[in-house]
Order: structure tokens, then C-alpha cells, then sequence
């Protein structure tokens, strides 16, 4: 069984920082990619920052140079730093990624439970 624990949600005023940190963990085989995705109720749930194996960090235009995308491979774990927090960036932050487990074949999309941020102006 594969899961994805997010923490570090919270609530923060305008211009402040917060941290997400996202494991993954159960008989993970590789991991395709790793990323961070955003919905707020009644909207669509949007790509935040997205990091694939081998490649560079792409990110959102609303959240370039205030987000940065970082991973820890030995820990299949995903961060997620923002800076800079506007009131729009409130929202709740899901992980994502796309992986194979062991002894599988296929590599099949990942979702966490989701983490509420909240930035008060």
C-alpha cells in the first residue's frame, strides 16, 4: 500500500512562509514525479509546482519566485517552500505523484489527503 503524508499546513498572515512536506511511503519501486497541486471549493484543482525525475522544477506563473520545489529522493519526500503568501494563495495543497510500486509493472497516479493553507491579509 502506497501513501502520500502531507504536513505543514496552516494558517499565516500575508508575506509570511510556510513549509509543506509530503512522504511517500509503502513498497515504492520509482517514482515518474512528484508535485504539488492547489483547489479551492467550487474551482478546479490547479498545478502548483511539479518536479519529474531527471528534469527541472516547473512551476505555476502565480507562484514563480515565491514557491520553490525541492525533493529528497533518499526520503521520497517532496517539499514545498512559499514564500511571500498572498490571501489568493489560500487553498487546499495536495500531493501528487506518479510511481510504480514494486513488483508492479505500471506506474500509477498518487494523491494525498490534502493540507489547508490559509493566509489572512
Amino acid at each position: 500500500q502506497v501513501q502520500l503524508v502531507e504536513s505543514g499546513g496552516g494558517l499565516v498572515q500575508a508575506g509570511g512562509s510556510l513549509r509543506l512536506s509530503c512522504a511517500a511511503t509503502g513498497s515504492i519501486g520509482s517514482i515518474n514525479a512528484m508535485g504539488w497541486y492547489r483547489q479551492v471549493s467550487g474551482k478546479q484543482r490547479e498545478l502548483v509546482a511539479l518536479i519529474i525525475t531527471g528534469g527541472s522544477p516547473t512551476y505555476a506563473d502565480s507562484v514563480k519566485g515565491r514557491f520553490t520545489i525541492s525533493r529528497d529522493s533518499a526520503k521520497n519526500t517532496l517539499y514545498l517552500q512559499m514564500n511571500s503568501l498572498k490571501p489568493e494563495d489560500t487553498a487546499v495543497y495536495y500531493c501528487y505523484a506518479r510511481l510504480r510500486r514494486m513488483a508492479s509493472r505500471e506506474a500509477l497516479d498518487y494523491w494525498g489527503q490534502g493540507t489547508q493553507v490559509t493566509v489572512s491579509s
